[in-house]
């Protein structure tokens, strides 16, 4: 991974970048072509039940962690089937989605999935636990599902890893908490774009008000099915007012069109429908200094990988009954190599 501090001091350019408006709007518009330096990961500081359980048990192979991979349908869901099966884990073939998509079989790494509705899941989640009591399930749903799945996961009694961003964050941990089922949540699981948050974390805990005065512009661009703004992105503009950097959440410009995305970003074609290029741009109050904090990633592969890191981080603390339950990405990421 490429990690690089890009500083301009006494710089000659002095005009705010175009493409990052201090105002309130937050999906504007791209006059001219932002330069990325395009590197994969660069981080450059410039049925019935009864069927279900025929199902598994005709299928079930001698391993030792099944996983139930809910928002299969999606694309990360598909990643993460295949990261899976790469690593040996076992992916049961059931899955959870919307209502509009239950009966629905998805095919991945030669498995048939089907796919049920919310009107059932109860049963068939418990169901299945039973079967498979070493279960972990991976959620990669929609924001407005986290909530009702979390109260889910936790009633049954299932260890889950969420990788699904956005709903109520807070009402997400109390329910884990009081549910006391293990849990890995990271709106971010991108093992390497954690490594840089923690950096910022620690920098800012370290170095409060090292940019006072400074103003920011964010900019984070992702494929159009992205609809909330990026968790990752709201967690770095936390550390900068740490460090004494005043700005709104609402100032974020979110870049969701495919063609700005093409002509003036620089995203590949082939990586529109999967990708997350962030630039955090400082600048002095006298605009002689500049800083620029960036990191583009295209594909899923990252966080595909990341999500396998968890789940096998999960399942060893749930073997060994440890006494913390829930975990986020810096904690898998302080275990180390997980394969």
């Amino acid at each position: 991974m490429a990690s690089l501090l890009k500083a301009s001091s006494n710089v000659l350019r002095s005009e705010k970048l175009p493409f990052l408006s201090r105002s309130k709007t937050r999906q504007g518009v791209v006059p001219k072509k932002i330069t990325f330096r395009l590197v994969p990961i660069a981080l450059s500081l410039s049925t019935s039940i009864g069927t279900v359980e025929h199902d598994l048990r005709s299928n079930s192979p001698d391993i030792a962690i099944p996983i139930m991979v809910n928002g299969c349908t999606g694309k990360m869901g598909k990643s993460v089937i295949q990261a899976a099966d790469s690593a040996g884990l076992y992916v049961v073939p059931v899955s959870f989605d919307a209502e509009k998509k239950s009966g629905q079989t998805v095919e991945a790494c030669g498995k048939k999935i089907l796919v049920h509705g919310p009107s059932d899941r109860e049963s068939i989640l418990a169901s299945v636990f039973q079967e498979y009591p070493n279960l972990i399930v991976v959620d990669y749903t929609v924001p407005a599902t986290i909530n009702d799945n979390a109260e889910l996961y936790g009633k049954v009694g299932v260890p889950f890893v969420m990788g699904t961003t956005g709903g109520d964050r807070d009402q997400l941990y109390k329910t884990v908490e009081e549910s006391k089922v293990y849990a890995v949540i990271s709106p971010q699981m991108g093992k390497q774009v954690v490594a840089f948050l923690a950096a910022m974390e620690i920098m800012a805990e370290q170095f409060p008000g090292a940019f006072s005065g400074y103003s920011l512009q964010v900019m984070e661009s992702h494929q159009a099915g992205k609809l909330d703004t990026s968790g990752t992105a709201k967690a770095i503009i936390s550390c900068f007012q740490k460090l004494g950097v005043s700005f709104d959440m609402d100032q974020i410009q979110m870049l969701r069109d495919p063609k700005q995305q093409i002509e003036m970003v620089g995203v590949p074609e082939e990586h529109l429908s999967g990708h997350a290029f962030h630039l955090y741009h400082l600048t002095s109050p006298d605009q002689t200094v500049s800083f620029e904090f960036q990191h583009n990633v295209c594909g899923r592969s990252i966080y595909a990988e990341g999500t396998v890191d968890a789940i096998l981080f999960l399942a060893k603390k749930v073997k060994s009954k440890a006494d913390k339950r829930i975990y986020n990405m810096i904690d898998v990421l302080r275990e180390g190599n997980m394969r």
